[in-house]
This record gives structure tokens, C-alpha cells and sequence, in this order.
């Protein structure tokens, strides 16, 4: 049932944007101002990973436990204001953080209604929904999980909102769920609130774009941000609050008297984080971005309207976390002249004997060069050589690999260094994208001791929409200047899987055009040549003076598998900033 002030605005707060996010945002969100809907966004592909680690060692864990340490500190404080909490904190083990919680809860003399979402966790059944069907085909590649190689260890459903509006409905005050995507976290307590129903797309799909803007906390308010020249003040940066209406329209904002900034490219750069197609898809909507109206609204105000949305895909996605071997990596700095014959003899000397490389399953090498030709103190004299070596045999890999790189010390190359003591093998935790068709989950909510069945969206979505088509790259007109891109656009990068995606956008229609004529995949490649082995798509978005673009295979099996330095492809942004390229002298004349 809808909540009794369905006309009213909702006030929802985000705490945290990943597991390890700052300890005291919680009691600040709750403390700083008003606030209706407190929630916090702890999980990750590799989040799972390390919960069930955790799990490992003890059955009764597997959860964020830094979320039962921060609602010690505000439980009571929501429960006398009737702030409703929903987070998705409960990751391998929800029913065991809700009984954390009422243990915590008894103990503090309260009596909060604590509701458990289940029924993402896949494994208890992964291989009898394989015999009924279910191939769980990796997404990039096409493999069904069955001829993978791979050892399943996670396996999770992304689920929706509605689980979260019925358990709201039902009277909860706290609402513990595991996988729950990370935008229903704020589409779940709208729908409870405004009373939706679940064909009512544009709201949900404005109030996604919400949940999408606000779920990973400070990037909305002025972190990871291109232009952070703008943002007043670093000192207890806000986290986000997104004030949300009736029609799925909302205001984003912050507490007063925080820092940080929200503006136009704070938001706008958020939601180019860590999409494909415009066509954002979630288990209960999927939400047209291109379709999204960004404005000011006033100091730290930011208003999204317009959002458009339609059904949902009939199928789910599934997380599934596995281990398909081991890996080790070392880094040898390699110090002043002749780079590449220094890093020609390491390899030579480290593979020796009759099977050289071929005696691992792979072995991947990387040469950094980032020495000054003229340095003027040491370290910029260096450059790092990263040797990876994988194999299902951990001992391999291990301390018989690690102690060949140490018999190298007084034996190879003037001023041989590692940058740090070998390290035993790591378990190669890959990470295996797939679907799962909606009619083959059960999602349950528990509450009050009893248990309801909430039933998925049925969908009948086409997914993705089909990537730009640019023609040739239109070159700059009249006269021109070159300019670091950074002068004019600004970006935003992550990960999505083994893959990555790039949003660049741009401060003006005018820029907007250069940006969509010129910046093509093929011109990508150009500037950032170690992207030209793989695969680029390009989206446009107008209505946000942007293009993202999707880069396949850029990460390979996921953060925890890549060996690059920047696994998540954070700094992939600020990379192409630096690139030089030539604009039109008018462009140029209007930087600030």
C-alpha cells in the first residue's frame, strides 16, 4: 500500500557508494538535515568476491559489516523520525545481517521492523537451473558457463524495486536486501511511496536516473570530477540526496553546509558512469538517458525531468564471480638508459630452461616507459616492467616464481628493484556476465515471520539501442588551434565487467557538435592507440552535449582478473584529456 503522504516529496539519502566508503556518512546523512529514505549502495562484481571469502572463514558473515557499525551509531535516531532504511548491505547473507541487526537492536532497547529480500543467490540451485536450461552464456563471448573451464564461487541476480516497495508497504523500518541493483534502491521506496503501478515507466524511469545519479554517493557531489577546479570546498565533501516527485522528477542536491558541488557536469557526468546504450537497463524499466532533461535549479541544485522509459528485458542479469586459476604479477624498475634491452634480459634470464614461458598458462608483459629523457631526480629517471604469470597449478605461480625473481638481484641488470617484495599467488577471481530468464527466479521478502512471493516485471525490452554509425571524422573548419581535450570536454570512465566505458561530454551545443563529428571510435583509437585491439561502440547523447563510448574486452575478465594497473579504468578519462587535438579557434576563444 502507498505511503499516507503519497503527494509529498521524498527525500532519499545516499551513504555510501561501495563497501569501504566513509564510516561517518551515515550519521551525517541522518544528522546534517531532513531525510525520509536512508539508503547505501555497498556492493560490486568484486565486492561478492571478497563477501564470500569473508563467508568462508565464517558461515555467519558474508554481509557489508561496516553498515551494522554505522546503524548502531543512527537506529534510534531513524526509528523516532520515521526514517525508512534500505540498502543492499546484506550481499552473500541478508537473513544473517538482519539477525545482526535485531541482536544490535535488542541490546539498544529498540524494536524496528527489519524486512530480508532473498532469492538473487543462484548457487543453491546453479546447476539444476543449468539442466532446465539455463546456459548462463557469458555475455561478451557467447560461452555457455558449462564449457567455461571455470570454478562458480557467486552467483547473483540483479533484482528490483518491488521487493523493497512490498516490504516497505508492509510496514518496514529497515530493509535488507543482497544483489539488489543499485538505481531500485531509490525506484523501490518511490514506487511504495507515490503508490505506482509497476507499467507506470516514465516514473520509474525518472526515478532510476535518480537512483543511477545518487548511488555512488560523492561522484554526484564533486568527486572523480573532470572540472575539480569548480568544486568550492574538499572538506567533508556531502554526499547526495535526491529529492524525488510524484511524476519520477527530482532534484538533486546535498546538505547545506557540506562540501563538494552539485551542478550540471557533476550529474552529468555521474550518469555517463558506467553505462552502455542510453537505454539504461534495469529489472523493472528500462530508462531512456538520451531522453533526460538536466537544469539548474539554484546552488547545489540540479533538477532531472523528462525521463522517458518502457518495459523492461525479460530476462535478468546474473553476476556470476569464479576461479579459473592463479596469477602473480612482479614490477621491476627499470632505471636510466636502454629500457627495452634491460627489460629483454629480465624475461630471458626469469623464463630460462627448456620450457621458457610455455611452462605457464600465460605469461603477460608490460613495459611502462615513463622516464624523463632529462630527469632531475631519481625517480624520474625510471621506468616499470610488470611481468604477470598465470596458472591452474598454484604452485607455479607461486613461491617457485617468485624466488626465480629473487635470484635475479645481484645476477641481471644494473639497478635491479622491485617496487615491492614478492607476494604469494592470488586466486584468479573471474568475473562471468550472463542472463537468467525473469520466470526462473523467486524473489521473496521476509517479514513479521512470514513470507511473500513478489512476482518479476515481465519484459519484453529489446535491450541495448545500436551504436552511432559515424562516417569519417569531420575535420576542424577555418582556423583552428590545438588544445589538450581536457580544455574543452570532460569525461567519465569505469568498468562494466571485462569491459569499459568513456562519457565524454562537453559544456556547450556548440562543442557538443565539434565532438560528435570528430571523436569517432576510429579517431578513440587514434589518440589512445592501446585501445586499438578492441572493439568501440558510440553512443550520442544530445540532450547531455555527450558521447559514450563502450570499449570490449579493455579489462578482460573483470577487476579482479586484469592485470593492468588501472583495473577499473578510472584514469581512462583523464587519459584522453591529455590528448592533443585540434579545434576551432572559436571553441578555443571561449574557454573560461
Amino acid at each position: 500500500m502507498p505511503h499516507e503522504h503519497a503527494d509529498e516529496k521524498l527525500i532519499i539519502a545516499n551513504c555510501s557508494g561501495f563497501y569501504g566508503d566513509r564510516f561517518t556518512a551515515m550519521k551525517e546523512m541522518v544528522e546534517d538535515g531532513e531525510i525520509h529514505v536512508l539508503t547505501g549502495d555497498y556492493l560490486a562484481e568484486l565486492t561478492m568476491a571478497l563477501l564470500f571469502k569473508a563467508r568462508r572463514k565464517d558461515p555467519s558473515l558474508g554481509y557489508a559489516g561496516t553498515f551494522l557499525k554505522q546503524m548502531e551509531e543512527v537506529m534510534g535516531t531513524c526509528l523516532e523520525r520515521g526514517i525508512r532504511v534500505v540498502t543492499n548491505a546484506g550481499g552473500l547473507n541478508p537473513r544473517g545481517l538482519c539477525a545482526a541487526l535485531e541482536k544490535m537492536a535488542s541490546a539498544l532497547g529498540l524494536s524496528p521492523v527489519i524486512a530480508c529480500i532473498e532469492g538473487d543467490d543462484l548457487m543453491p540451485n546453479l546447476a539444476g537451473l543449468q539442466k532446465s536450461g539455463e546456459s548462463f552464456c557469458h555475455l561478451d563471448r557467447g560461452t555457455p558457463l558449462s564449457e567455461g573451464g571455470v570454478f562458480p564461487i557467486t552467483a547473483n541476480a540483479y533484482l528490483g524495486g518491488w521487493g523493497i516497495a512490498e516490504a516497505l508497504g508492509q510496514g518496514a523500518d529497515i530493509v535488507i536486501g543482497g544483489r539488489l541493483a543499485d538505481a531500485s534502491l531509490v525506484s523501490g521506496p518511490c514506487a511504495w511511496h507515490f503508490g505506482w503501478k509497476r507499467d507506470n515507466w516514465d516514473a520509474l524511469a525518472g526515478a532510476v536516473a535518480a537512483g543511477h545519479v545518487i548511488e555512488c554517493g560523492t561522484q554526484a557531489t564533486g568527486g572523480n570530477y573532470s572540472h575539480f577546479e569548480e568544486v568550492p570546498s574538499w572538506t567533508k565533501v556531502g554526499f547526495p540526496l535526491a529529492v524525488m516527485e510524484r511524476d519520477g522528477s527530482s532534484v538533486i542536491t546535498k546538505h547545506k553546509g557540506t562540501g563538494g558541488l552539485v551542478s550540471v557536469g557533476t550529474v552529468t557526468a555521474q550518469l555517463l558512469y558506467e553505462i552502455e546504450s542510453p537505454a539504461y537497463l534495469n529489472p523493472d524499466v528500462t530508462a531512456r538517458f538520451d531522453t533526460l532533461h538536466i537544469t539548474d535549479d539554484g546552488k547545489d541544485r540540479v533538477r532531472l525531468s523528462g525521463c522517458k522509459g518502457s518495459s523492461p528485458p525479460a530476462t535478468a542479469k546474473v553476476c556470476i564471480n569464479t576461479i579459473g586459476g592463479y596469477r602473480n604479477t612482479v614490477s621491476v624498475l627499470l632505471t636510466g638508459l636502454d629500457p627495452d634491452a634491460k627489460a629483454r634480459i629480465v624475461e630471458e634470464m626469469l623464463f630460462d630452461g627448456p620450457e621458457g614461458q610455455k611452462r605457464f598458462a600465460s605469461v603477460e608483459t608490460q613495459l611502462l616507459k615513463s622516464a624523463h629523457p632529462c630527469p632531475r631526480c631519481m625517480e624520474e629517471a625510471m621506468n616499470l616492467l610488470r611481468i604477470t604469470v598465470r596458472d591452474p597449478d598454484e604452485k607455479k605461480v607461486g613461491r617457485a616464481f617468485t624466488a626465480k625473481v629473487v635470484e635475479l638481484a645481484l645476477s641481471s641488470i644494473p639497478g635491479f628493484n622491485l617496487t615491492a617484495p614478492p607476494a604469494p599467488a592470488v586466486p584468479e577471481i573471474i568475473h562471468w556476465p550472463a542472463l537468467i530468464h525473469k520466470g526462473n527466479l523467486c524473489e521473496a521478502v521476509h517479514i513479521h515471520n512470514t513470507t511473500i512471493l513478489v512476482d518479476p516485471v515481465e519484459g519484453n525490452s529489446a535491450g541495448a539501442l545500436p551504436p552511432d554509425t559515424p562516417g569519417d571524422e569531420a575535420p576542424a573548419t577555418g582556423a583552428t588551434v590545438t588544445l589538450p581535450m581536457g580544455h574543452l570536454f570532460a569525461t567519465r570512465s569505469g568498468d562494466k565487467g571485462g569491459n569499459a566505458n568513456l562519457g565524454v561530454w562537453a559544456s556547450t551545443p556548440e562543442a557538443f557538435h565539434f565532438l560528435q563529428a570528430t571523436l569517432t571510435p576510429a579517431r578513440l583509437k587514434e589518440l589512445l592507440p592501446d585501445l586499438a585491439p578492441f572493439a568501440v561502440d558510440r553512443w550520442s547523447l544530445p540532450n547531455l552535449n555527450a558521447v559514450n563510448f563502450y570499449i570490449r574486452g579493455l579489462l578482460g575478465d573483470g577487476v579482479a582478473a586484469s592485470s593492468r594497473i588501472d583495473a577499473q579504468a578510472k584514469t581512462l578519462g583523464e587519459y584522453l584529456r591529455c590528448q592533443p587535438m585540434e579545434v576551432p579557434k572559436a571553441l578555443g576563444d571561449g574557454l573560461r
